[in-house]
């Protein structure tokens, strides 16, 4: 992946999220990339407003100074986020200040070009339109305290899908994993009650917004003990000045706090279509039997065409409260869209608050994932090809157990995706080292070597299709307890195959098929080879996933290790020379007889290292950090030694152990 690879970072950019190529590459065109160095000034409050920004690589930090001048810090800014925007639109100077904290890349476009790309993308400017129109109303009643704040919508055509509950836990796991400000809106007709402050224990008489009722939003805040506010709000359809109040309501609490989340009654009147208008995202729940799944999708079709809402925005969440018949696949051609995420059943005896008082409950388990999700603070693991240097990767998976760091999602390559699925179908390090033992001596790893007459690849590879399934048998993506991606390479589209569906096994043998080595793997009209092949280090799968934290393990050796290998080479070249000269023809059958067994190979292999080390570097600039354990001394044939790499692997990660929590936490 080429850092001037635009319009795959246009792409992952939400404000661009879902126009079409011709669009991204017209934006592309109009854009730059720019380098800023560790404490950088991007820009200054007050000064003229001259592009939009986007964080690449690095992160920026936005602030501004209080009346005594001191910094007063508002966001860390990381990939994928932008910011400058309100300023060019508004024409007014910076509000707020921006550096880089670290060595940066930030995707620029500049003032004129930016002007001239609204003028010729319609929707690009709706979509401007819809999210800056309450932010900038009122904006100077009082000082901001938050740079960005993002409105959710929680809704369900039908009433008893659980929405209320729902967005309290999301609420509540909201401010837990992402560490910002959240506020729960309330809103139901004036003959209905309000349950969240029940929920909340919040007690006792307590102030009601809405038509009757409107003042200043601070009034109307109400505090819980449990770190996130609440405000009760009422509407009567027939007023319409019901809809001007919530906006400003809005407009206020956009300034204060990162997350507002209104659950929304299950009605299908004017008021609540124009509060869902008021949305960045909105959350549809719905339950897993077909009416539900089609009343949702009837609803998915009416925000889309009735107010030009973005399919990127609204996202599906099935909530299996009753049993579910249909399999996954059969909910989504159902809807016609993608799920999002779901939420498994609950006792009826359960707690309101569940991500509190039952965390490790499976509810518990899937609202963080979506909380994580939508804080931007995902955080995957790459991990890298290299046959037996992959063995590093079981240290590195040691210290993120023992030191509790958290992994939201994981993509692996070759044997980086064997590590991977085993880790991601719950087996601990040390269990997939036990595993590793089966190769205990060097001569046991050509029991996973089949020849074949080598027209494509001179192994077959059903020897290790069975060593792959006495492991992991017929485990599927939908066994595994965090999203995992597999790459593969597909020769003729010359492009990545990320697999995320069907068996494992299928996908670790099509990752695992080294060009020349094995025969390519077959799927249906697919011909597939090693995911080395294109992405050696699979940072980009995780990228376009929207994960902004990435942590990759690089196994493959840098051009120096190769370097290194290639005089120890030499130097054997040499010993081999004199062993002719003195005619100590013991040594030297034994030196051809070992250089035979591995020769084949060890020249393939070392061919496909040089062109992975330069792959790598590139790729490991999607990165927020790359481990690269020392390597010397060890072959990649060294299967017999994964005690030593998982060593290797486990000193890389304890001496990085700063920077991961720093990334992490941030």
């Amino acid at each position: 992946m080429e850092r001037t690879n635009k319009g795959l970072i246009i792409k992952e950019i939400p404000l661009f999220a879902n126009l079409a190529d011709y669009q991204i590459s017209f934006i592309a065109k109009r854009c730059e990339i720019a380098e800023y160095k560790k404490g950088q000034l991007i820009y200054s409050e007050g000064s003229p407003a001259d592009a939009f920004y986007c964080v690449v690589v690095g992160r920026v930090l936005v602030y501004t100074f209080d009346k005594l001048g001191n910094e007063k810090i508002l966001e860390y800014l990381h990939r994928g986020k932008y910011f400058g925007m309100i300023s060019l639109l508004t024409g007014e100077p910076h509000s707020v200040s921006a550096r880089a904290v670290n060595d940066s890349v930030l995707l620029v476009i500049r003032k004129n070009n930016f002007d001239f790309i609204l003028k010729n993308t319609s929707q690009l400017a709706i979509d401007l339109s819809q999210t800056l129109s309450r932010r900038l109303k009122n904006k100077d009643l009082h000082p901001k305290s938050v740079f960005e704040s993002t409105v959710i919508s929680i809704f369900s055509s039908y009433a008893h899908a659980g929405k209320t509950m729902y967005a309290l836990n999301l609420g509540l796991s909201l401010k837990k994993e992402a560490h910002k400000s959240v506020v729960l809106m309330e809103i139901c007709p004036t003959d209905k009650s309000h349950y969240l402050p029940g929920m909340l224990k919040i007690f006792g008489e307590y102030p009601i917004m809405g038509s009757q009722n409107f003042g200043p939003a601070q009034e109307y805040i109400l505090k819980s003990d449990f770190g996130i506010d609440l405000v009760c709000f009422k509407y009567d359809s027939d007023d319409q000045s019901t809809v001007k109040n919530l906006v400003a309501v809005l407009t206020l609490l956009v300034n204060d706090y990162h997350y507002i989340i209104l659950d929304l009654p299950s009605l299908m009147d004017g008021f609540v279509f124009k509060a869902l208008n008021q949305s960045d995202m909105i959350h549809l729940l719905t339950g897993p039997d077909q009416i539900d799944l089609k009343r949702t999708r009837h609803l998915i079709g009416k925000l889309k065409s009735e107010f030009y809402f973005q399919e990127s925005k609204i996202k599906v969440i099935v909530n299996e409260y009753k049993l579910a018949k249909l399999k996954p696949a059969a909910e989504r051609e159902i809807l016609g869209s993608g799920i999002f995420a779901t939420l498994p059943k609950i006792e009826q005896a359960s707690f309101d608050m569940m991500v509190i008082d039952s965390p490790d409950s499976e509810y518990s388990l899937a609202v963080r994932r979506i909380s994580r999700n939508v804080g931007d603070c995902l955080v995957g693991l790459a991990l890298g090809v290299g046959v037996g240097y992959g063995f590093c990767h079981i240290g590195v998976l040691k210290v993120i157990e023992e030191e509790n760091i958290p992994i939201d999602v994981i993509s692996g390559a070759s044997i980086g995706s064997v590590i991977a699925s085993l880790w991601a179908t719950g087996r601990s390090a040390r269990e997939i080292l036990e595993i590793t033992k089966e190769f205990k001596e060097q001569k046991y790893v050509w029991r996973l070597v089949d020849l074949t007459i080598p027209i494509l690849g001179f192994i077959k590879g059903n020897r290790l299709y069975k060593f792959l399934k006495k492991y992991l048998g017929n485990k599927t993506f939908q066994d595994v307890r965090l999203p995992l991606k597999i790459i593969a390479s597909d020769i003729r589209k010359k492009e990545a195959r990320v697999f995320d569906k069907g068996l494992l096994v299928d996908a670790i043998m099509a990752s695992c098929a080294m060009p020349g080595v094995f025969r390519p793997f077959r799927f249906k009209e697919e011909v597939l080879f090693d995911g080395g092949v294109i992405n050696p280090l699979p940072t980009e799968a995780l990228f376009k996933m929207g994960v902004k934290k990435i942590i990759a393990v690089n196994v493959t050796p840098s051009r120096q290790d190769i370097l290194h290998q290639y005089e120890v080479i030499k130097h054997q070249l040499v010993s081999t020379k004199e062993a002719i000269k003195e005619k100590r023809w013991f040594s030297l059958k034994r030196y051809f007889q070992n250089k035979f067994k591995n020769n084949i190979v060890d020249v393939v292999f070392s061919s496909i290292e040089v062109m992975q080390s330069e792959l790598v570097q590139k790729e490991g600039e999607l990165a927020d950090i790359v481990l690269h354990p020392d390597l010397q001394g060890l072959h990649w044939l060294d299967l017999h030694k994964s005690e030593e790499f998982a060593r290797r692997g486990e000193e890389e990660t304890r001496k990085n152990l700063s920077r991961i929590w720093d990334i992490v936490n941030e």
